[in-house]
């Protein structure tokens, strides 16, 4: 692969969200064709080809290194790819998509609150009825390794094609395995979800291959790309403050032991200028004008552009 090629998700929210990701930095992907075209481009990256392509088709295609990265959940891909942390590297966490991968039980199970609860009544259930517990789940792998995590052996998985929260209703399963965002959908079927019964917290990656071809262009092409991504993603938590003070050597000390503060550009200069955490502007702002600020000015900022690259640096480091 000569150019870097990005998989984003084909429709639907998540493919709306993943739009807004990279339009947040800047970048702005390009669909000639419309809906029936599943492929596109980055606007002003002329060495980056977009691939339209379903989630799970995704984690599969990061996996094989028919694509450089790609937007996908957590839980794709370690239920899709074996050994996934050998063959991905997870570039950054979006912020959409949450869900739970979790167990779900029948409310009417009213002694089963924990995965050990649940071992006792698997291994009661193949006693009295000569088979084991029916588990449907889409999940297959993720139930397994979650199973025998939690001593249960006693229990067969039942592969669901439509809607896994109905089966334990409809005698197909005794219970899920199944992903939830609020919860409300298994509620509404009777089901629970035992104390220690989240297998996996999950949400949107952005997350690059460990088998593709790295050549030095799609190399390029990820930097100029991922510096975008790092600045904006810096700028959003950091607010820029600027105060005339009598001592600003002194203040920037304080304001970096007390609140991490940086000064991006020297602790000289009038007026001090200070990058600090969004969260603790008032504490700091306070303690600037107890120090002898008259004005402090806060300044929200659109991309702060570092010579380390927190995103791009460790995938680097696994690919070159």
């Amino acid at each position: 692969m000569t150019k870097l090629t990005i998989a984003i998700p084909s429709k639907g929210r998540l493919q709306d969200n993943t739009h807004a990701f990279f339009a947040r930095a800047g970048l702005t992907i390009e669909r000639p064709g419309g809906d029936r075209n599943y492929r596109g481009t980055l606007k002003g990256f002329p060495d980056v080809e977009i691939a339209f392509l379903s989630a799970s088709e995704i984690a599969r295609e990061i996996a094989d290194g028919s694509v450089h990265m790609g937007v996908t959940g957590i839980d794709l891909v370690e239920e899709n790819i074996s050994a996934p942390y050998e063959k991905t590297h997870l570039v950054t966490a979006l912020g959409f998509g949450h869900a739970d991968v979790v167990i779900a039980l029948p409310t009417a199970w009213i002694d089963v609150s924990t995965m050990a609860d649940l071992s006792d009544v698997a291994s009661d259930f193949r006693a009295r009825h000569g088979r084991r517990l029916r588990v449907a789940t889409k999940y297959v792998n993720l139930t397994r390794a979650f199973f025998a995590k939690s001593g249960i052996a006693d229990y067969r998985i039942v592969e669901s094609a439509g809607a896994t929260e109905g089966a334990p209703a409809a005698g197909a399963a005794e219970m899920i395995v199944d992903i939830t965002s609020t919860g409300s959908t298994l509620k509404a079927n009777n089901l629970k979800i035992p104390d220690d019964g989240v297998m996996l917290r999950s949400q949107a990656h952005l997350v690059a291959s460990l088998t593709a071809t790295w050549c030095d262009g799609a190399l390029a092409a990820a930097r100029a790309i991922l510096d975008q991504v790092a600045a904006e993603e810096i700028a959003r938590k950091t607010k820029e403050i600027r105060a005339v003070l009598p001592d600003p050597k002194a203040a920037a000390k304080q304001a970096a032991m007390e609140f991490g503060c940086t000064t991006p550009f020297g602790d000289e200069g009038a007026p001090l200028v200070l990058h600090c955490p969004a969260r603790d502007v008032p504490a700091c702002a306070a303690m600037l004008k107890a120090l002898g600020a008259t004005h402090v000015n806060v300044v929200t900022l659109d991309y702060v552009f570092e010579t380390e690259n927190p995103l791009y640096d460790p995938l680097h480091e696994k690919v070159s």
